[in-house]
């Protein structure tokens, strides 16, 4: 029996700057729900299921900090083109799927990844070229072989142009193939800590939520030693817009941040 849920963000106390949103788009059926599942329970669901808009909240402990990952799995139609500007505005890090053996995907990719860097762009008071976000491009079906891929790798390398805040992996959420390795290039695009990988920490349940403030263990069933714990918090739900303007604001630095009416004006236009 769980005695203790995790604390909430406010009583975690966890800094802007361990705070992220990884956010997840593409078209339909790619794939993103089964990347989203394999980072947060190493499962595959072969029944597909259309999303909405999915959020999701992972704690971790990694070497005495305590960090926060926001993930929003975001719908293939986006049938409200502000929550999606929104949810680019929010986003910290992306990853754009399209299937290996769908080439209108691809395309939509393509149009994704210049909506980033324009939406970004209008935060930030920067043009489209110095807009640094760290972007996966992720080919995810890998495992369904050439006969079936509509998308060579040349014309994803095109794609690329030597862009250094944007890699692209091939990989099979179905088969577990390159999953772990494509996060663990994005987190070090973003230059966020590697432990954060799906691979590279300890998956633990909520009721060992103490993990986070270092405390001693007093169950025999997690093992002493290791310095990265990962969490997933039950019943994470989607900010509200205004929590979502605040984590804006609080994440706008420098010079180039924008006023409140002006990320407004971004949102809504």
């Amino acid at each position: 029996m769980i005695k203790k849920l995790c604390p909430s963000e406010p009583e975690l106390n966890i800094p802007a700057k361990n705070s992220y949103r990884m956010v997840i788009l593409g078209s339909s059926k790619v794939g993103k729900t089964a990347i989203v599942s394999r980072f947060l329970n190493g499962r595959f669901d072969d029944q597909y299921t259309p999303t909405i808009e999915d959020f999701h909240r992972k704690f971790y402990s990694i070497r005495g900090e305590v960090y926060q990952l926001d993930i929003l799995d975001t719908s293939g139609n986006h049938p409200f083109p502000a929550m999606r500007r929104l949810s680019i505005l929010t986003g910290d890090v992306f990853i754009l799927v399209f299937s290996l053996d769908n080439r209108d995907s691809f395309e939509e990719v393509q149009r994704l990844r210049q909506q980033i860097m324009e939406t970004k762009s209008c935060l930030k008071n920067k043009t489209k070229e110095t807009a640094d976000v760290p972007i996966m491009i992720c080919g995810n079906k890998g495992d369904r072989g050439d006969f079936y891929r509509e998308v060579q790798r040349h014309e994803i390398e095109q794609l690329l142009a030597g862009d250094k805040k944007c890699a692209y992996f091939e990989i099979s959420a179905k088969k577990n193939s390159n999953v772990d390795g494509m996060f663990q290039a994005l987190f070090a695009m973003a230059k966020l800590p590697s432990e954060m990988s799906p691979d590279l920490h300890r998956k633990v349940s909520v009721q060992y939520c103490d993990l986070l403030y270092k405390k001693p263990l007093k169950s025999k069933r997690i093992k002493e030693g290791g310095d990265a714990y990962g969490i997933v918090a039950p019943f994470a739900r989607r900010p509200s817009v205004h929590s979502d303007l605040m984590y804006i604001r609080e994440k706008a630095i420098g010079g180039g941040q924008a006023k409140d009416k002006d990320k407004e004006r971004c949102v809504i236009s």
